[in-house]
């Protein structure tokens, strides 16, 4: 069951199926069990490049560690 079209968004923001694929593996990880967040943020990040907010290289930029060692 699919709660939101993020393929859709996703094509409109021209997100290759690559990109989309990594951006649903760090979400997963995020709400692994939770289906309808995990999708809404998928879709909210396909939005968020689609309306220039962001960029596809910012969005997919590994995350930072954290300077203070914890």
């Amino acid at each position: 069951m699919h709660y939101f079209d993020y393929e859709q968004v996703a094509k409109e923001a021209n997100i290759s199926p690559e990109k989309l694929a990594i951006i649903c593996e760090r979400l997963r990880q995020e709400y692994p069990h939770d289906e309808m967040m995990y999708e809404l943020h998928v879709l909210r990040a396909c939005n968020s490049v689609k309306d220039g907010r962001i960029t596809l290289e910012e969005l997919l930029k590994p995350e930072q560690a954290t300077a203070s060692g914890d």
